[in-house]
């Protein structure tokens, strides 16, 4: 049975002193439901901050990105391995951020995918659809498209370590969700995709909803059968926000 996996990714966000209240404001929840991973993705400068502080606890954490060089020439890059030498377990990859402010392809997705593999860390890869593409009915061609770019890099087999994150660009700091309903029959869709290559994978391959999650639409949403858990952007830097949602997810 797959394990929900909450995240919260802090983008540019934080000071060392709300760093610090938010990891010890997180530590009770997230021991308070050992059923739930819990993991968070600060920005970079904070990580070794982070590793401090999540020392003994079970709270997990990532990069929000990851460049495709080990060295070299690459000036304000982070290699995987300096990530995974601080602690990182997962590193995000594609989000729809990076995608769009600093057009990052399919193809470059997909090659950050795999060099964030090959430095020991878990991708957790960010694809959904703009809102024109929603509206447009072309949702889950978009999905498959950004799907198949890594699959045909990588192949169906990597993503037994890997995580997949759908978050519909539409609902990403509007406020907007989409509905249990909706968000559910994009994540089935996704999986039935993946189980097209290789069924055993799809079934046990983490898929989380990305999308102004809330402690209050935690439950409903994590509840349905193909989300696995959350990608929280706002909510995650508040203590009680994200408290809720990591007990949503416990439920």
């Amino acid at each position: 049975m797959r394990q929900h996996l909450v995240m919260g990714n802090w983008k540019l966000n934080g000071t060392k002193a709300s760093v610090e209240a938010l990891i010890k404001g997180l530590t009770p929840a997230a021991a308070a439901h050992p059923s739930v991973q819990v993991a968070v993705c600060p920005p970079v400068i904070f990580l070794g901050l982070v590793e401090q502080l999540t020392a003994g606890s079970k709270i997990a954490y990532g990069a929000q990105n990851a460049d495709v060089h080990e060295s070299g020439a690459f000036t304000g890059e982070n290699a995987p391995s300096m990530l995974k030498a601080f602690g990182c377990t997962y590193s995000l990859v594609g989000h729809s951020e990076r995608r769009t402010l600093h057009a990052e392809t399919d193809d470059v997705v997909a090659a950050k995918y795999e060099a964030i593999q090959k430095g020991g860390l878990i991708p957790v890869l960010c694809i959904g659809e703009t809102l024109a593409q929603f509206e447009a009915g072309t949702t889950n061609s978009v999905v498959e498209t950004q799907l198949k770019a890594v699959i045909d890099r990588c192949g169906i087999a990597s993503f037994e370590n890997a995580v997949v994150a759908y978050e519909p660009v539409w609902a990403i700091g509007t406020g907007k969700t989409a509905t249990p309903e909706i968000a559910q029959a994009v994540h089935a869709h996704i999986r039935q995709y993946l189980a097209g290559f290789d069924a055993a994978v799809a079934a046990k391959v983490q898929i989380l909803y990305g999308g102004s999650v809330t402690g209050a639409t935690a439950a409903d949403l994590f509840g349905q059968p193909d989300i696995d858990g959350g990608l929280v952007g706002g909510a995650s830097l508040k203590v009680d926000d994200f408290s809720q949602i990591i007990a949503g997810a416990a439920k």
